[in-house]
């Protein structure tokens, strides 16, 4: 489970062995969810709604990045970093 960004105790991954849509995983605490990459949706999962708000922010900041990393995630590549939400 590769990390891909950390911010204000969020954890954000992503799976190579993952399927369907392109989507990302956060953690925080106790929570995890899965989001969609091109709209944000929560696929799976719950977070605090500030929390949450945060993840929907700093994916909408790096939607392009995101998706860079699902095709490397894809073809089993190593995956880049992302800046963390400041």
């Amino acid at each position: 489970m590769p990390e891909i960004s950390r911010f204000l105790g969020i954890v954000i991954t992503m799976y190579y062995s993952d399927h369907a849509r392109p989507h990302f995983h956060a953690r925080y605490g106790e929570y995890r969810m899965s989001i969609a990459i091109e709209d944000g949706k929560i696929l799976a999962g719950e977070f605090p709604r500030r929390a949450r708000s945060l993840v929907r922010e700093w994916a909408a900041l790096h939607r392009e990045e995101l998706m860079a990393d699902w095709r490397l995630a894809r073809e089993r590549r190593a995956l880049n970093s992302i800046k963390p939400l400041e």
